[in-house]
């Protein structure tokens, strides 16, 4: 096996319970997102884009659609002879088979596939993250700093910083305290959640914590606390582009209104730095009869006949005459039918709005409807609401 400068591993194994409904059957980075991706597509395709062209994928939670969805890693153009993308679920050699108890457990239980290409750095990546970074920039600043772990921040608001790991750093970057979600936060850099070890540093610290019965396993509470107090070389890379972790229901909502601004807060025509996907092989999108469309992203498949605003439609979407969808992100496969009016809300793939039916409102919370639901006529789910065919009944409000 060919040796390698850098290997990423991507965590993808994470429930992504604050999601709701949307991932009682689907493992958050498996969620679609912006018509025609989904959200793994963002870090796959910056890897590819990066140059870095081997990338181990860690499941755990409902791995069976985004193993499916993978495949061989020719969508991102990595399933090259030497290295490609490899589906790593949760196990151990022996008898010992189990879970990922941390993100720190999730790369220690997976030393063995990395050591086989005797990489010197190994980049550690979220799956659940909206944006587009250039890795090989981070890790040659990485090696100029002669870090022993680099750690991508970014400024975020000041009253959000105590939901993040934050960074105090010196004037030269390098990082001399961190505190995972402060209640009175002394910056406001946050962890991306992408790390850059020095791969023997790496090795050195999971061994070791995997041998501590008292660790959380975690990156953030025991590894690079652990590394700080040993005076280990931290450093930050700040990174001022866009980026959204979109682990709420609200935030996703966001992230798929901000694809609508005008510029798009993440521009998906940048053939500098395309997202790649693997795309469903459907006829082009049909706007007829008195369908009408405005500041919206229609993908392959979608039929509409009806209004349509403010919002982004997946694959196979079909909008019947006379139904309304605004400010809405509708998932693969779903349709609105006559008479309905989804308002700020997110459809899940294959559910069926049915005639007259109203989800959503203008003001107030995001509503959403679960994996392969069918409203019958005449439902109302409320803003904030979130329905699937457990909690339904015969035209009844949510």
């Amino acid at each position: 096996m060919r040796t390698k400068q850098v290997v990423a591993m991507l965590l993808a194994g994470g429930q992504g319970s604050r999601l709701g409904l949307l991932t009682r059957v689907t493992a958050k980075p498996a969620v679609p997102f912006g018509g025609r991706y989904r959200i793994i597509d963002f870090p796959l395709s910056n890897c590819a884009n990066s140059g870095i062209d081997t990338v181990g994928v860690l499941t755990q939670y409902q791995p069976l659609e985004l193993n499916s969805y993978i495949g061989s890693g020719a969508s991102w153009d990595l399933d090259l002879t030497d290295s490609g993308v490899f589906v790593l679920p949760p196990y151990v050699q022996g008898s010992e088979g189990r879970w990922y108890s941390g993100t720190a457990d999730a790369i220690y239980q997976n030393l063995a596939f990395i050591d086989q290409y005797s990489p010197r750095y190994v980049l550690i990546l979220s799956g659940d993250h909206i944006y587009k970074m250039d890795y090989s920039a981070m890790l040659d600043y990485h090696i100029r700093q002669k870090a022993d772990i680099t750690i991508a921040v970014r400024p975020v608001p000041w009253e959000e910083a105590p939901s993040f790991g934050i960074m105090n750093t010196e004037e030269d970057g390098r990082i001399f305290e961190f505190e995972e979600k402060p209640k009175q936060p002394k910056s406001n850099l946050a962890s991306m959640g992408v790390y850059i070890f020095t791969y023997s540093q790496l090795k050195k610290y999971l061994v070791e914590d995997h041998a501590d019965p008292n660790s959380h396993n975690d990156f953030g509470k025991n590894i690079i606390p652990t590394m700080l107090k040993e005076q280990k070389r931290l450093y930050a890379y700040s990174f001022n582009g866009y980026w959204k972790d979109v682990g709420t229901i609200h935030s996703l909502w966001e992230a798929h209104m901000d694809l609508l601004k005008n510029p798009p807060e993440v521009d998906l025509n940048d053939k500098r730095w395309p997202i790649y996907a693997k795309s469903p092989i459907m006829p082009p999108h049909f706007v007829g009869g008195k369908g009408k469309v405005e500041n919206s992203l229609l993908t392959e498949g979608c039929q509409v006949y009806g209004q349509v605003s403010g919002s982004v439609l997946s694959s196979g979407v079909i909008v019947e005459e006379g139904a309304v969808v605004k400010d809405s992100a509708i998932m693969p496969d779903c349709v609105i039918k006559s008479g309905a009016v989804v308002e700020r809300a997110i459809i899940a793939e294959q559910s069926v709005i049915g005639e007259n039916c109203r989800v959503g409102e203008s003001e107030g919370d995001i509503a959403l409807i679960g994996h392969g639901t069918t409203l019958r006529p005449f439902t109302i789910v409320k803003a904030g609401q979130q329905a699937n065919e457990e909690t339904l009944g015969g035209g009844e409000t949510v």
